[in-house]
């Protein structure tokens, strides 16, 4: 484990700067936001970013590739630019723990190159939760708010900045600070780790448990009644989805310019009336369809395919931002009966 003071923060920055892009967590307008770092940028202390980090590995919209037409041929353009390395610092624990979610839908055959060469070109450096708020449940899917994961652990306290390797790339980061952090115990680490993990026992949702949820709970959730109320007032915004770290749903269009085709790919939402739209039209025709499915698959078909684990990290984004306050945690407490 290595260490800096926290004024050298601004050092450690810098450093990092010197062989690859640095993005950090920033205060703007419209909340703390994801900004390439340039000298005298401040990191944000709030708690989460509005959106995920998640759009640096699938973007909100991305070119794959164009076309281009001259008679009978065509010629296929891969537009893909991206090639630096690029570090991502400041990811709470939730955040890090959706990029495995990610990475099985992803990263599976057939791998999507597009993805995979995004997240070969990062490097995450997580920073450790000190003050988690009403809408943290992160608990509630096994997730330790004291204790991110990512290639480098980060954990800041009033006078220093803790850091801890845990992959080969977190190893080659810190190499590169070698001359800004000096050796360090974890004494401090641990007792910042034990104050978080109080508070998170205090939250109003600390008791919030997905027992009742996971593999193989289809038949016995698809068909409950409690799906026509809680469905009938969401208005399909699709809010829920945007601002989630985990969903990973899209479509794919192609834009005419003129002078050839653009193919790009662009977030979806399940709780669109067109979404999936194929030729014989939507298979979910209700709103109330499209919101089972949501909520359906984080927590009962995602871990039906993928060993268990759930497609909801907790980090609260949905509590926060719904329009009419309706999110998985009603619809766990509704659906499982639970306090």
């Amino acid at each position: 484990m290595r260490k800096c003071k926290t004024d050298a923060l601004d050092a450690v920055f810098a450093e990092i700067a010197k062989s690859s892009l640095l993005y950090i967590p920033t205060d703007t307008e419209k909340g703390a936001e994801y900004k390439k770092w340039s000298d005298g940028m401040k990191m944000s202390n709030a708690l989460n970013t509005v959106r995920s980090p998640k759009d640096f590995f699938f973007p909100q919209t991305e070119d794959l590739m164009e076309f281009k037409v001259n008679g009978k041929e065509i010629e296929v353009i891969d537009t893909r630019s991206e090639k630096e390395d690029f570090v991502v610092f400041g990811v709470r624990a939730c955040d890090v723990k959706s990029f495995e979610i990610l990475d099985r839908v992803f990263l599976i055959d057939p791998c999507d190159s597009y993805y995979a060469n995004r997240r070969e070109h990062s490097t995450i450096v997580s920073v450790a939760c000190t003050r988690p708020v009403e809408t943290c449940f992160c608990q509630t899917f096994g997730i330790d708010a004291a204790a991110p994961e990512g290639d480098v652990s980060c954990w800041k306290t009033d006078s220093e900045v803790y850091f801890k390797a845990n992959t080969p790339k977190g190893e080659a980061l810190l190499a590169k600070l070698e001359g800004i952090t000096v050796d360090a115990d974890d004494k401090d680490v641990t007792a910042q780790q034990e104050k978080t993990r109080e508070i998170m026992k205090k939250l109003p949702l600390a008791e919030l448990s997905a027992d009742k949820f996971g593999a193989g709970k289809t038949e016995e959730f698809f068909n409950a009644p409690e799906w026509d109320e809680l469905s009938e007032s969401c208005l399909g915004c699709g809010t829920c989805t945007f601002v989630c770290p985990t969903c990973q749903c899209y479509d794919i269009k192609d834009y005419n310019t003129g002078h050839g085709v653009i193919r790009f790919r662009c977030w979806d939402s399940c709780m669109y009336s067109d979404f999936t739209k194929m030729a014989h039209g939507n298979p979910r025709l209700t709103q109330k369809e499209r919101f089972r499915q949501r909520f359906m698959h984080k927590l009962v078909y995602y871990p039906s395919n993928n060993d268990g684990l759930f497609s909801c990290v907790g980090c609260g984004r949905c509590l926060a931002k719904c329009p009419i306050s309706m999110n998985i945690v009603k619809v766990m407490k509704t659906i499982g009966k639970s306090e």
